[in-house]
């Protein structure tokens, strides 16, 4: 048996040295079975229970590294992006709807759901946000939420009864275990400043926000949350990592050939995906081109029939992923 990926592998390779050792037992007793033949009976049954932790290891191994392929096309922990479109302060109060929706969904499903950086407008919503989701089959519900979605309803400031159509963007950024991308230092400028907003009395006096620029990409990523400058920092630079890693994929994927987009689409954060509407009380995916009904349900985090029929395309055309 070739133990050598096991052995290189942190997580298999006590596993693997405890297989090793059973291997040299094994040896020795097959060895003194053959000189002497009085202990080959007893010998042999010490073989057979060898055998059986043998294969239990082989078991466990094998275990451990299908998990660990599985998390890995199915991380446990994402990073949720929303930013207010088309719309103004109403765009901005979608944003937030739309962070509300996926935190209650978190809720019914378990998960943790916590804020990574904020940016409120003047009536409350978001200009933008960024928020860390972590639980089972996280990655697997939420991959096809990345795109625009667009809400049309009669605003409460809306005095005339006018329908607003306002719209937000959703990107979802997988944390991997293994990152397939790498960052030159040179590469990258880290400022740090105060957090703001309410919080402990050192909040405003301990720059402990954190702001990384990926100069060849112009990508900007904040961490706000963490009272620690040093966690604020390894979490922005895990999403700014996740962030180059997409921004690789979408690259390949608009490579691929149109059938890919006619079938489910490209996953880019510029494609409209859904509509909300509140005056039917209807939303609409118009990817999968289906509609559900019981619009505040949905935005209470009922989105298990959104996000089944979004797995069943996804099961029919063969595609794992946006």
């Amino acid at each position: 048996m070739d133990l050598e990926p096991y052995k290189k592998n942190p997580k298999t390779s006590f596993l693997a040295g405890a297989y090793e050792k059973l291997a040299r037992e094994e040896k020795e007793l097959q060895d003194t079975a053959l000189r002497e033949p009085g202990l080959k009976e007893l010998a042999e049954e010490e073989l057979s229970q060898v055998g059986a932790r043998k294969e239990e290891l082989v078991k466990q191994m094998a275990e451990i590294v299908a998990a660990e392929k599985k998390e890995e096309a199915f991380p446990r922990e994402v990073v949720l992006e929303v930013r207010a479109g088309a719309g103004g302060e109403e765009a901005a109060l979608f944003a937030e709807m739309l962070a509300l929706m996926y935190e209650r969904y978190a809720a019914k499903q378990n998960w943790s759901f916590k804020k990574v950086d904020t940016s409120p407008s003047e009536l409350g919503g978001y200009k933008e946000a960024s928020f860390e989701m972590r639980g089972d089959d996280v990655w697997r519900k939420l991959r096809f939420e990345t795109g625009v979605h667009r809400i049309q309803r009669i605003p409460v400031t809306e005095k005339s009864g006018r329908i607003h159509t306002s719209t937000a963007s959703i990107a979802v950024l997988p944390i991997r275990a293994k990152q397939t991308v790498t960052v030159n230092p040179a590469d990258i400028e880290v400022t740090f400043s105060k957090a703001g907003g309410p919080g402990g009395q050192n909040v405003n006096k301990v720059e402990t926000a954190v702001r990384i620029l990926h100069k060849q990409t112009g990508t900007v990523v904040r961490a706000t949350s963490e009272r620690s400058q040093l966690k604020n920092r390894d979490r922005a630079m895990s999403i700014l990592l996740a962030k180059l890693e997409t921004l690789a994929e979408e690259d390949t994927a608009s490579k691929l050939s149109s059938d890919r987009k006619d079938q489910i689409g490209t996953g880019d954060r510029s494609e409209k995906i859904r509509t909300y509407n509140f005056l039917q009380d209807r939303v609409t995916d118009h990817r999968i081109k289906e509609s559900w009904h019981n619009i505040e349900g949905i935005f209470a985090g009922n989105l298990d029939q959104i996000f089944d029929a979004m797995e069943g395309r996804a099961s029919e055309t063969g595609i794992e992923k946006v």
